[in-house]
Order: C-alpha cells, then structure tokens, then sequence
C-alpha cells in the first residue's frame, strides 16, 4: 500500500512538472529581453498623452496592472512606497502605469481611494497591454536608455521588485 502511494505521489508530481513545462513553452510574451520597446501611445486626461518618441533616451519602466488584481496592488504599494519616491525626480527615468481595461474615470476614482501620487494611465482596449503580451498581470517592462528591454517580469514578489530596483540603478548609471 505504501509503495503504491508512493508511486501515486511521485506521477502526481511528474505530470504537474510536466504541465508547468508546458505552460513556460507556451508564454504569451511579446517582446523578449533586447527588443526594442514597443510603439506606445497612452491617452490620459489626468496626466496627458505618451508615445514612443517622448520616451527616448530615457530609462522607462511601464508596469501593466488591474484594480481587481491582488498581486498588482501588493506591487502599486510598493512602487509608492520604494521606488517612486527615488525616482520620481529623475530627468531620465519615466514611470507608465498602466490600467489594463480600465478608463480614465475609473483610474480616478481608484486613485482616489488609494492615494498613489504616480500616474495611472488607462488601456480601456488592451492596446497597450496587446503589444507586450497575452494575458497575465502584473508585468513590468524595464527599458533602457537605447530604447532596448532590459529586464521583465510576472507577478510579484518582493525579492523580484528588488531585482528590478537593481536594475533601474543599473540602467540610469549608464
């Protein structure tokens, strides 16, 4: 009996190793580390219009997020608390945080009741979110000077954010 639990166990674990192995190969990204950054265009009447050629020559780090989604707000918090504050002042760094169907108004009215003092911009269509990937939040693309990704991520973890806090360290002392 104990040796057929074993077993049960052991195949129970090789097919869900097996399905995480197939789930990697099947990634929705778009852009891969060293590819240019997409032609972005956000629209935002809080915070005004972005596109591509306003983000040249700067290290850019575009963070694609929902109001609904838990891991994003445990990231949004620490973007507030960590990494907007060093950086907000930063001539050749640029935050896009990006609302994956999500409007302007509701943008507001979410910052309203979480006090974020970095803009939120809206992507009511998934066209911004489109150009990076599938499905999936939250993301962070991180740019470099030359317009190239440098670094990208899924999810959140607090060790992660600290790898990309390193990165964007990095990258401006280029």
């Amino acid at each position: 009996m104990k040796k057929m639990l074993k077993r049960m166990i052991l195949l129970a674990v090789m097919a869900a190793g097996s399905v995480c192995g197939f789930a990697q190969q099947t990634s929705t990204e778009k852009i891969n580390i060293g590819d240019p950054m997409p032609a972005i265009q956000l629209s935002s009447t809080t915070y005004g219009n972005v596109s591509a050629a306003d983000l040249k020559g700067k290290v850019v780090l575009v963070s694609l997020f929902a109001t609904w989604c838990g891991p994003c707000q445990k990231e949004l918090a620490e973007v507030q608390s960590t990494l907007w504050p060093k950086y907000k002042g930063n001539k050749d760094f640029r935050l896009l945080v990006i609302g994956r169907e999500h409007t302007d108004e509701q943008l507001k009215k979410y910052n309203e009741k979480k006090q974020f003092d970095f803009p939120l911009y809206p992507d009511p269509k998934r066209e911004a979110f489109s150009l990076f990937a599938d499905q999936s939040i939250p993301r962070a693309y991180l740019f470099g000077k030359d317009g190239k990704l440098l670094y990208s991520s899924l999810g959140y973890t607090p060790e992660e954010f600290e790898k990309l806090m390193k990165t964007i360290e990095t990258a401006l002392q280029k």
